[in-house]
């Protein structure tokens, strides 16, 4: 176990976009962050940057995992390297995701499209709630939190987004359940509902996103820092508290009055 006295945090898909940034922002805050994604390369650049923008005198602690939140077997390895790295866990964000195939027509989506997408989104999401569960509820002190990373398509959807829409929508519930399991063992759990970030995955709003009349249309942006300041306020607040829904997006984008 990691002798630093600290809290500690895993965030799926930290390789990228608003992992990246959350999980840059919680190092800075002095945690101690396990990264974990699918692909080695990326989660050692994201430890790279944290190590770099550490205070003079100071360590980044951050630990690369490489895991496939959809693989029952990598998901229980992760958090038994967690456990016995660092001890505790007293953050899960779970965040790793994908949109599916872009511009598809419902009728032309494939089963194996179909399932890739709810195999991400929605079962890794829950085999990394459920062993973050695990690991908070035998721990000592117990508890612990996790925050699920949602969508504004967990309100309204897109054109063409029927699979990425109904897992965002299941995270809702997946959030409002994990809150209430948890309750007896100070386990808190909220979820972030996340409007136009501007990451790999949304280079496309940049350029012209499908509205709901059919016309395509440029989108407001916003950094993905104001996404992980946001993340690290929830991280923050003592398990008595608990931002149970937030949504932060640009402040233009059409939301308000989609469609």
């Amino acid at each position: 176990m990691n002798a630093r006295v600290k809290k500690t945090a895993v965030v799926t898909g930290a390789g990228s976009g608003i992992g990246r940034s959350v999980a840059l922002t919680l190092a800075a805050a002095g945690w101690a962050v396990a990264l974990t994604g699918r692909r080695t390369g990326p989660l050692e650049e994201t430890a790279a940057a944290a190590r770099a923008a550490a205070a003079p005198g100071d360590e980044a602690d951050v630990l690369c995992v490489r895991a496939d939140v959809s693989d029952p077997q990598d998901v229980a390895a992760l958090f038994g390297t967690v456990r016995g790295h660092y001890g505790r866990l007293d953050l899960l964000f779970n965040n790793a995701g994908t949109f599916g195939p872009a511009g598809v027509a419902l009728e032309d989506i494939s089963y194996e499209a179909w399932r890739s997408v709810v195999d991400v989104n929605l079962t890794g999401s829950f085999l990394c709630a459920q062993a973050a569960f695990r690991m908070m509820k035998a721990q000592d002190p117990q508890g612990g939190r996790i925050i699920n990373n949602g969508s504004i398509s967990a309100h309204v959807p897109r054109p063409n987004s029927i699979a990425y829409t109904a897992t965002k929508h299941a995270m809702t519930g997946l959030t409002k359940s994990l809150s209430l399991d948890g309750r007896p063992y100070g386990i808190a759990c909220g979820q972030i509902d996340i409007g136009n970030a501007a990451t790999e995955m949304t280079e496309r709003m940049q350029t012209g996103i499908m509205q709901a009349n059919g016309q395509l249309a440029v989108e407001p942006v916003m950094d993905a820092a104001d996404v992980a300041r946001t993340v690290l306020h929830m991280a923050q607040l003592p398990l008595g508290a608990n931002v149970q829904f937030a949504t932060v997006m640009a402040t233009a984008m059409p939301y308000i009055g989609r469609g």
